[in-house]
């Protein structure tokens, strides 16, 4: 099936004309000519949020948005927009998965969150982002929510804290961690490295009314509304340590919120005139505005390829008639929530800058997935991934230079309810007959739907046409490229390769 997007013309990446002459591929990476001097290869940052909707940032529903994003709007002036981007899950632990380690969560039947306490989710041999990275000169560092798992030292079957915890962030290849693991589970401690850096001796009892989190061991004197003031501050202190040395550095800024706890801090309590999520919402953006600040401060803004995105949709069991109420639409146009395989599940705002080398005021209505980090990073440092690395990861490199030519073949994604879809060109297959989550404020389809439902996304972005009936060569088409991509253990070129649980993945596609 060829790709075309034609009716989609206006949203393409806008023109921007190769920024260096030469065959060598690496040269045709470097900054532009006004960027002599500079060191060489960039700075990444990855800002990820957490529960943020697509419709929550003000530039990208500019009409029905009530909720101001100032320094996301700004980072988008200054960079390029991307209207196309999604996470590969619409939950956040598989998410992340995908964007560190460019390969679809679902290969290892993986699709819903990891509880406290879990197992490391990335297994010890696969390379990561972070990683390859480290292997080309860059300091790596992530602070913020981690939620991949760790070795918990463990009792008598219970979870001990004054022993080094293995299987995380420093075990995966970052120099560096500081964050709270998961904002809303215990441990309510935060860990620096390998250990906790104060022994969570109390206890938090659950407060349902709260929407703050999981009973559990605590710190002394803990407050969910200090979590994303102490990791900006973290954030703000290592970007000004990093303008010191001569190293490039990559750096994991993982936010907790707009994710319950929903705890804003004094500053912001009450500031959206909607909810604490609203107020959060507002965190988050300032959250990035202080990042943003201490690159510009330091003088790293030029030679920093800085990337602001989100994990999954806006979640829907945190509030969301307030929203409705004022006019406001989390997920903008499209339908469907955080845990859904529709598009407000997993269509992410998506904004990259790198001045001097990304168009100021851009836009790009390519297709591109968060595992795409891996294979563009790749291609930044002049590395080639293995062919047991980065299986479903394809540089946006040639996108963020201004091509408007597709650079996926297709997209998978996986819902929290763990259905899937495939999208190629306008289209969109997904294997189920509701919208495939969780936690869905939709009323259940009738007995008698389609198992089957497939949108023109071009023609219908609020999914509510369903066309399997009427185009069936498009569903045998795009079924058997998914199912091609279970099989290969892949979908980019490359040498086969074996799923984790490949069963769990094709008895999701129903016939």
């Amino acid at each position: 099936m060829r790709r075309t997007r034609t009716s989609l013309a206006s949203y393409k990446c806008a023109g921007l004309t190769p920024l260096l002459l030469g065959a060598v591929a690496a040269a045709s990476l470097l900054p532009s000519p006004a960027m002599a001097g500079e060191p060489n290869p960039p700075n990444i940052v990855v800002v990820l949020a957490d529960d943020l909707g697509i419709g929550d940032v003000h530039c990208y529903d500019p009409q029905r948005s009530k909720i101001p994003t100032p320094n996301i709007d700004r980072l988008a002036r200054q960079g390029m927009m991307f209207t196309d981007a999604h996470a590969p899950c619409s939950v956040c632990t598989p998410s992340r998965y995908g964007l560190l380690t460019g390969r679809y969560p679902w290969r290892n039947g993986f699709s819903s969150v990891a509880p406290p306490y879990a197992d490391p989710v990335i297994a010890a041999d696969r390379l990561t982002l972070p990683a390859l990275l480290k292997q080309h000169g860059y300091h790596t560092a992530c602070i913020g929510k981690w939620h991949l798992g760790w070795d918990w030292p463990k009792r008598e079957g219970k979870p001990i804290f004054d022993q080094p915890i293995a299987g995380g962030p420093t075990a995966r290849g970052f120099d560096t961690y500081f964050g709270t693991d998961v904002p809303n589970y215990p441990p309510y401690t935060f860990i620096e490295n390998d250990r906790v850096t104060i022994q969570p001796t109390d206890h938090f009892a659950k407060n349902k009314e709260m929407n703050l989190g999981y009973e559990g061991a605590m710190a002394p004197g803990w407050r969910f509304d200090q979590i994303l003031p102490t990791l900006a501050q973290k954030a703000v202190s290592y970007i000004d340590g990093q303008a010191k040395s001569k190293e490039p550095f990559f750096f994991y800024f993982a936010l907790t919120t707009p994710h319950e706890p929903i705890a804003p801090s004094k500053e912001f309590e009450g500031k959206s005139g909607i909810s604490g999520v609203g107020d959060l919402i507002m965190e988050t953006d300032w959250a990035l505005g202080q990042m943003m600040e201490a690159l510009a401060r330091n003088g790293l803004e030029k030679n920093t390829l800085l990337i602001f995105t989100s994990d999954n949709g806006h979640c829907p069991y945190t509030g969301i008639e307030p929203f409705l109420k004022v006019g406001h639409r989390v997920s903008g146009p499209y339908r469907g929530y955080k845990g859904d395989i529709l598009e407000g599940g997993h269509r992410m705002p998506f904004i990259a800058r790198w001045p001097g080398a990304i168009k100021a005021g851009s836009r790009c209505g390519e297709t591109v997935n968060l595992t795409d980090l891996m294979a563009t990073c790749a291609e930044l440092v002049g590395a080639k991934l293995p062919d047991t690395a980065g299986e479903d990861s394809v540089s946006i490199l040639p996108l963020l230079k201004g091509s408007n030519q597709p650079v996926r073949e297709a997209s998978v994604y996986v819902s929290g309810g763990g259905v899937l879809a495939i999208f190629q060109g306008p289209w969109k297959l997904e294997f189920c007959s509701g919208p495939g989550g969780p936690w869905t404020k939709e009323p259940p389809p009738p007995k008698d739907a389609p198992t089957i439902q497939l949108y023109n996304l071009v023609e219908d972005p609020g999914e509510m046409y369903n066309l399997q009936g009427q185009r069936p060569e498009i569903v045998k088409q795009l079924t058997e490229l998914l199912e091609k991509y279970i099989a290969e253990g892949r979908s980019t070129p490359g040498a086969p390769q074996k799923n984790g649980r490949p069963k769990i993945a094709i008895k999701r596609i129903a016939r």
